[in-house]
């Protein structure tokens, strides 16, 4: 019964959301974040042996990340018992 209220409430908002803008600021919302992803794409592959070369083992701060994020949710839910 909780998820469909969520989804009741998220249909909600996305209506409000709708209404709030005027389709010409909705059509530019859209193309800006299309163009903006492309341009981001096109500069990652660009620079991607810099990345390489300085940036090496980034990857394992990102796990540790994950993982702390993860654990203060653990702790959050076992807690709310």
């Amino acid at each position: 019964m909780q998820n469909n209220n969520f989804c009741i409430q998220l249909l909600r908002f996305a209506k409000n959301i709708i209404t709030m803008f005027s389709t010409g600021q909705l059509i530019f919302a859209a193309l800006f974040f299309v163009i903006f992803i492309v341009i981001m794409i096109f500069a990652y592959r660009r620079d991607i042996k810099v990345h390489q070369k300085f940036y090496k083992g980034n990857y394992k701060v990102l796990i540790a990340f994950f993982v702390f994020i993860a654990l203060l949710f653990v702790i959050k839910l076992t807690m709310k018992r």
